[in-house]
């Protein structure tokens, strides 16, 4: 038996049978919400008004299915799926997911190594634990390249600060967010639409592996659950309710990044957003929040303040700045002392290498560490750190300066 059969077996019945629940009745879930039903009040309803609202003449047929769900066979999936199932009468919960009336009442969580409960409350709190801080990072799947710049850039300065990053894992902004986490050595939350053990999408496997292994990928599907539409605007909510703060990097007029950002709002929770362009569709969603009333993000200072507040935020930025000397654990030794000789001031290839001969190979080091997102190449041929305090935002300014 796996480290993680107790955990899965630890989720009561009673909040496993409501999982299945939504399963089973996915596919009325998916007609409501093409019917502009609002999907939170739909999943806040208890089972026989969920399955006399989305179930219409099949509710009695639906209601037979689940009868017949094994709860045993559930717990056997959780454990080959190498997850573990915390649901809302554990005190590992996350407490302030219900302050949402339609709280998932079980979150399946992957967690590499096992200990994924101990993982979830160091990472978003519990019950009997007050929440740490945690930011989302959210934006449209197709993001322009400095939108994809901002989003490691606020991520990575908020992973060095020690702020754990929430996204929903998606093409674009979100994978970047996790990656600029990953790379600052900090924590961060995968919320999937189907199940925790299905990546998604199916190119970010590799990303969907990295997170597993330091953070954590949940979801409020039963493993094995590939997703429907209405899915991902539920982990909006889940995204969400786990974060003190959400910041909107790119978003078009309708977006569910602006989705997420209402929830946030609606929860009590604060919202940044990054100013943009006002020709460029991209910015046209974020403009508009702050036009309403959303905090101006432009690098990770201003989303310390937001999350944390000046005081907080100072000591924030000192750890974040004594982090940003550290190259990342998994960095190849030949990289790593190229970063090295960036901090000791040799900020060209000449001033690098130490003749012709070795040039060639100080230029693919550094495009590799570009690539990786931990130097930028700026104006006169230099090439410089990128700070997680400072992001990339300021530095992509100077270089055009």
């Amino acid at each position: 038996m796996t480290a993680t059969a107790p955990a899965a077996a630890g989720a009561c019945d009673a909040c496993l049978r409501r999982s299945l629940l939504v399963a089973v009745v996915a596919g009325g879930i998916e007609v409501a919400r093409r019917q502009r039903r609002p999907l939170r009040d739909v999943l806040a309803l208890d089972e026989d008004d969920l399955l006399a609202a989305v179930g219409g003449r099949k509710a009695d047929e639906l209601r037979e299915r689940l009868d017949r769900s094994s709860l045993v066979e559930l717990r056997r999936a959780v454990e080959l799926a190498e997850l573990d199932a915390v649901c809302r009468h554990d005190p590992g919960y996350p407490s302030q997911l219900l302050d949402d009336r339609s709280a998932p009442a079980v979150l399946y969580v992957r967690a590499v190594g096992g200990a994924a409960r101990d993982r979830l409350e160091a990472a978003v709190g519990a019950a009997h634990r007050e929440p740490p801080p945690a930011v989302a990072i959210v934006g449209t799947r197709k993001a322009s390249d400095d939108g994809l710049a901002v989003a490691r850039a606020l991520a990575r300065g908020l992973g060095a600060a020690g702020i754990t990053v929430v996204s929903g894992m998606a093409l674009g902004v979100d994978s970047a967010a996790h990656e600029g986490a990953l790379d600052a050595g900090g924590t961060t939350v995968a919320v999937l639409a189907g199940g925790a053990d299905v990546p998604y999408p199916r190119s970010k496997q590799r990303l969907w592996g990295r997170i597993a292994t330091t953070g954590l990928v949940v979801s409020e599907m039963p493993p094995g659950r590939r997703p429907f539409p209405w899915n991902f605007l539920a982990r909006n909510r889940v995204i969400a309710g786990l974060a003190a703060a959400t910041i909107v990097v790119e978003a078009a007029e309708r977006s569910g990044s602006l989705v997420t950002a209402e929830l946030a709002v609606e929860l009590g929770r604060d919202v940044g957003a990054v100013p943009g362009s006002v020709l460029d569709w991209r910015s046209r969603g974020t403009n508009a929040l702050l036009r309403d009333g959303a905090s101006v993000v432009r690098d990770a200072r201003d989303a310390l303040d937001l999350v944390l507040g000046v005081d907080g935020a100072m000591v924030a930025l000192e750890r974040a700045t004594g982090a940003a000397t550290r190259p990342p654990a998994d960095l190849e030794p030949r990289l790593a002392w190229l970063l090295r000789a960036l901090d000791d001031g040799r900020d060209t290839v000449t001033a690098i290498a130490a003749d012709p001969a070795q040039a060639g190979d100080v230029r693919a080091g550094l495009m590799e560490l570009e690539l990786l997102g931990l130097v930028e190449r700026v104006a006169g041929g230099r090439v410089r750190r990128v700070s997680p305090v400072l992001g990339e935002v300021a530095v992509r300014a100077e270089a055009r300066a």
